[in-house]
């Protein structure tokens, strides 16, 4: 587009100019434009193409992991964490994912740091992207058995077992398993690594909607909002209606209720 014409565009088609993939010709040209309408406009743009520049950096960074494992030999790479030690009722859930070398999740992190709508983006991206995912349920019941953090090597041990490609390494976040596959385990995986963040929404809106299933199941404790977790709603639902088959009898604010 000519200088001149650029210069007549209003300030609406400039921003949806804006939305466009721009070449430096044409920016140039905007750069030149004094009405703050569009200066504002380029500021706006600017940061967004930064954020967005960072956002692949970061992007890239969480294959390192994965990189290294593929240069040393290994092939079949599945990422595995868990949600739910926390929670005083509901299971804990663990996903286990492989993805191919190369995909499109960018901004893909660790699940809590993402919102509702985030998570329920990314897992529908994880789906259609991974060549294999697996879930791991381990109940209260079991938990309060075995304990938490041998119920959460459990379900992650399940997890991988229904993946239906068998993995030939495994990255974990901050746990070490007891398993024959070589591994490795990472402080903040989440975070580090693109497969072990694809486990964590995969396990993640996995458990919460299951949670939702059971808010209905078991009304009063606002199991919807909570996830579980001991809320000041929970502890009233608790005194107010007891205990149910699905807390865990094991942890003390539950257990003072019995």
């Amino acid at each position: 587009m000519e200088n001149s014409a650029l210069h007549k565009e209003s300030i609406r088609s400039i921003k949806q100019l804006l939305n466009e993939a721009l070449d430096q010709d044409t920016l140039k040209i905007l750069e030149q434009d004094d009405r703050k309408g569009v200066k504002d406009l380029l500021t706006r743009y600017y940061k967004r193409e930064k954020k967005q520049a960072q956002l692949k950096k970061d992007y890239q960074l969480k294959f390192k992991y994965e990189k290294v494992a593929r240069a040393t030999g290994y092939q079949c790479i599945a990422g595995v964490d868990e949600v739910g030690r926390g929670p005083l009722a509901g299971p804990v859930i663990a996903a286990a994912v492989i993805l191919p070398e190369t995909c499109d999740l960018i901004g893909l992190t660790d699940s809590k740091q993402l919102s509702e709508s985030k998570r329920e983006y990314f897992y529908q991206a994880i789906q259609r992207e991974a060549l294999a995912i697996g879930i791991g349920i381990v109940s209260a019941e079991i938990i309060d058995a075995i304990n938490i953090l041998e119920a959460s090597k459990q379900a992650m041990l399940e997890a991988i077992d229904s993946l239906e490609l068998m993995p030939d390494y495994l990255l974990l976040d901050a746990i070490e398993l007891n398993t024959v596959t070589p591994q490795q385990s990472l402080i903040k995986g989440d975070m580090k690594s693109i497969s072990i963040a694809a486990a964590s929404v995969i396990a993640k809106v996995t458990r919460d909607r299951l949670m939702s299933r059971y808010d209905t199941q078991y009304p009063g404790y606002d199991f919807l909002s909570n996830q579980g977790y001991g809320t000041k709603k929970h502890l009233e639902g608790l005194k107010q209606h007891g205990v149910t088959p699905i807390h865990r009898r094991s942890f003390a604010p539950v257990r003072a209720h019995l």
